[in-house]
C-alpha cells in the first residue's frame, strides 16, 4: 500500500533558528515559509536527495502544533508521510482492518490529499498519507 517516504516532520519552537540551522549548518536548500491555515501550521521544506524535512511552526492559536510544543518545548518529530496511490482506498482499507484515521481527507502542503492515522495503531508513530 505505502509507497516512498515523503517526508519527516518536525515540530519547531523558532521557524527561524531551524530554517537557519538547517540552510547555513548542513547547507541545505530550504524553501521559503508557506501558512497552511486548513492544518494550522506554516511549513518549511527542507530539499534532501532522497526525500524531505518538513519544519511545522504553530500558525494560530488553536494549532495542533502548539499543543505539541507545549508539551515538547525543545520541538521533535512530528509525523512521518508515506505515499500512496490512492488515498481513498488506502483509507478504506486500513479502516476496514481497524486503523483510526484522524479526521476527513484534506489538501496538504503539496497541494495534494492527504489524511492522518493515530499514533496509537502504528507503535507511537503519527502517519500522514500522501496520494501522489
Amino acid at each position: 500500500m505505502i509507497g516512498r517516504l515523503n517526508h519527516v516532520a518536525i515540530a519547531v519552537p523558532d521557524l527561524e533558528r531551524a530554517i537557519a540551522t538547517y540552510r547555513d549548518m548542513l547547507g541545505a536548500s530550504v524553501s521559503a515559509p508557506q501558512d497552511e491555515p486548513e492544518h494550522g501550521v506554516t511549513v518549511v521544506f527542507v530539499d534532501l536527495p532522497n526525500t524531505k524535512i518538513e519544519l511545522l511552526f504553530p500558525l494560530g492559536d488553536n494549532s495542533v502544533i502548539t499543543t505539541f510544543l507545549e508539551k515538547n518545548p525543545n520541538g521533535g518529530m512530528h509525523h512521518i508521510c508515506y505515499e500512496v496511490d490512492d488515498i481513498a482506498t488506502a483509507r478504506d482499507q486500513l479502516i476496514e482492518q481497524g486503523a483510526r484515521v484522524l479526521g476527513p481527507v484534506k489538501i496538504g502542503a503539496h497541494g495534494k490529499p492527504v489524511v492522518f492515522l493515530h499514533p496509537k495503531d502504528f507503535d507511537g508513530c503519527l502517519i500522514e498519507l500522501e496520494q501522489v
